[in-house]
């Protein structure tokens, strides 16, 4: 492709964290950008360490070659593994960049705007991780439990556990509550932990 250094090779990497979610917009992007292979990961967390594509991507990179991700968070969701993913990278004479936040390590700048982007997204990371901690306490604080509600109440429970204790069968009873017998589990756990 015109104006690509033709003694590099330009790999793109792509992820998406559900399988319902599309690569096709990160494809276009890395292609327009010059890179010869794509790699991809579909379904997968930016969270994990171990991704298929990627570690199959990071095994193909060679000296001189140049990865290419559409954005930052596609390589990884901390700074600690995009640190650790661009440091090894260096050390092997590979070279990054991220299309939308214009990063480039080849350049000083590039490397240092790297860093401060990293830094940043891992800095709104930990303040989302302390509001949604303090909004958890703060509502056990007003005696609300937070999360999903319940698919059975406590006196619901209690039904179920006199009526298994009569001998009826725990898939007759999910049907009858119209719950997975799971969930009929879980709660007699909590039952018997609740008292």
């Amino acid at each position: 492709m015109e104006g690509f250094d033709s003694t590099m090779a330009r790999i793109g990497y792509a992820r998406v964290s559900t399988v319902d979610q599309h690569l096709d917009l990160q494809k276009d992007a890395l292609l327009a950008a010059g890179c010869s292979r794509i790699f991809e990961d579909c379904g997968v967390s930016g969270a994990e360490w171990q991704r298929n594509g990627l570690d199959k991507m990071l095994r193909a990179l060679r000296r001189g070659d140049i990865l290419i991700v559409w954005k930052l968070d596609r390589l990884g969701r901390s700074l600690g593994h995009l640190v650790t993913v661009i440091e090894r990278l260096r050390r092997r004479g590979v070279e990054f960049q991220s299309l939308t936040e214009s990063i480039d390590t080849s350049s000083p700048t590039g490397k240092l705007l790297f860093h401060i982007v990293a830094s940043i997204a891992e800095f709104e990371k930990s303040l989302l991780r302390e509001r949604t901690i303090a909004g958890i306490e703060s509502a056990r604080a007003r005696g609300k439990q937070p999360g999903r509600r319940r698919a059975l109440t406590e006196e619901q429970c209690r039904e179920i556990r006199d009526a298994l204790a009569a001998g009826s069968n725990l898939r007759e009873i999910a049907n009858r509550y119209r719950v997975h017998p799971r969930t009929i589990t879980r709660g007699m756990d909590r039952l018997i932990r609740t008292g």
